[in-house]
């Protein structure tokens, strides 16, 4: 049974005793909180799909899905890793504590639940819950703003979710970090999100760019860093942002930088863009198929522009997918090597 009362934060408890339920609940109404109660841990799971849930108290040993068992789910399924959560239980051994940080687990209390206790825990968590969402509330805007300059070109649909797909894809199969692959998830977003800097009459151009034209799209990666750069969580993001149009031979930009000097993230979405770039239509060209796409990047790479061994991880993906690609789009000028 889920029940509701209006207030500043929504708490929910789950554990199987209704006097547990009751006692929590009334520690948390007091003090002006909205408590959602619910018995197991599977309708702990449906109240924080369905409710706007700022914390949850979960009862460790309940019938069925554990706590532990919820709050890995909440954590890495339901797409809410950042929803504070606290284990209530009278487990105190030290290995049971730790497989609750395993879980993702925030924070514990201990059975019988001390009520200052219970508000210092809440506060605290619920604190750090409105710094997230600030956090959350930002990024949402970035990637707005990176779909919005997408969407000025009808030609650029899907572009940035095809990036983020292979980067990611790509990533997976290097065996890099579930870290590096949020970062090139959002790099393949935002990468071009500098653009806005970039006059629309240059953006939207059909015919050869003017070399001060070339000069000025040019500026958008280091534009785009500078965007980020007040993110903290885009530490990882922003020199893929800023070095996604070099080159290994160094004829690249915004720095020239040649080699290894090239971040290993900027490398997968270098030619990730590289192979959206050549299999999508262009005013100016039909798109290639996959494999003219590939044979020319093999071709690039003889030249020392792209990383050959990831150009042939990036050819082993896309050569052994049964589906066939995403409709193809046409990338904004900017983003892909072809204009540089």
């Amino acid at each position: 049974m889920l029940n509701s009362v209006a207030g500043k934060a929504t708490v929910l408890i789950a554990d199987d005793d209704a006097l547990n339920r009751e006692l929590l609940s009334e520690m948390l109404i007091t003090e002006g909180y909205n408590a959602l109660c619910v018995e197991d841990g599977e309708r702990a799971l449906d109240a924080i799909r369905s409710h706007a849930v700022d914390l949850a108290l979960l009862d460790v040993m309940m019938p069925g899905m554990t706590g532990f068992e919820v709050c890995k789910t909440v954590k890495a399924e339901l797409g809410t890793p950042f929803l504070p959560i606290v284990l209530v239980t009278g487990l105190t051994r030290i290995d049971e504590r730790i497989q609750g940080i395993n879980c993702g687990a925030d924070d514990f209390l201990s059975k019988p639940v001390n009520r200052q206790e219970l508000l210092a825990r809440t506060r605290s968590l619920l604190r750090l819950k409105a710094y997230t969402d600030e956090l959350e509330n930002a990024e949402t805007v970035l990637f707005s703003l990176a779909l919005s300059i997408e969407a000025k070109d009808a030609y650029t649909s899907g572009h940035c979710e095809r990036l983020s797909e292979y980067s990611v894809a790509l990533a997976d199969r290097i065996g890099m970090s579930p870290e590096v692959r949020n970062a090139l998830r959002r790099g393949g977003v935002v990468h071009d999100i500098g653009k806005i800097a970039v006059p629309d009459q240059i953006l939207g151009k059909r015919g050869p760019l003017s070399a001060n034209e070339r000069a000025i799209i040019k500026l958008h990666s280091a534009a785009g860093e500078r965007i980020c750069a007040p993110l903290k969580s885009f530490r990882l993001v922003l020199p893929i942002i800023r070095h996604h149009h070099e080159k290994l031979d160094g004829s690249g930009y915004p720095d020239g930088l040649k080699g290894d000097q090239i971040p290993l993230t900027a490398r997968i979405l270098q030619v990730t863009d590289v192979y959206d770039a050549l299999t999508t239509n262009r005013p100016y060209r039909d798109a290639l198929t996959r494999e003219g796409a590939l044979a020319t990047m093999r071709e690039e790479v003889r030249r020392g522009w792209w990383d050959g061994s990831l150009v042939e991880e990036l050819a082993a993906i896309v050569t052994a997918r049964d589906a066939p690609l995403p409709e193809p789009g046409v990338l904004l000028r900017c983003g892909e090597a072809r204009i540089s």
